[in-house]
């Protein structure tokens, strides 16, 4: 019985949602340098990127930037786990689309016109 027990608590835990890495997550850029905004409101449930995307993210009187050049395995996280302490005040959820630069059937060998 007890090496049931242990095996189940070791199955239990083998199942536990994995948290990705922080570099895999992209990188933190000067807010005046990103392509994008979003204005993050207490209404705000989610936030949708797509991989490569620069967003200047402004939440209440703070504002930051972010570089979605992230892991092709990455597709969604914490935005608290790249955003300043207490910017948002809450968990947040941000999703983010495959690159299309490096998406399967597209040219990925031509630069961007």
């Amino acid at each position: 019985m007890r090496l049931f027990v242990c095996s189940f608590l070791a199955l239990l835990g083998a199942c536990a949602p994995v948290q990705q890495r922080a570099d895999l997550l992209g990188m933190a850029i000067p807010a005046s340098a990103a392509a994008h905004s979003v204005v993050i409101t207490p209404d705000t449930r989610w936030v949708n990127v797509t991989g490569g995307d620069t967003v200047r993210f402004v939440a209440g009187g703070s504002e930051f930037g972010w570089d979605f050049h992230v892991s092709p395995l990455v597709q969604v996280f914490d935005l608290n786990r790249v955003a300043p302490p207490g910017v948002l005040g809450r968990p947040l959820p941000v999703y983010v689309d495959p690159d299309p630069n490096y998406s399967i059937g597209g040219d990925w060998r031509a630069p961007p016109h």
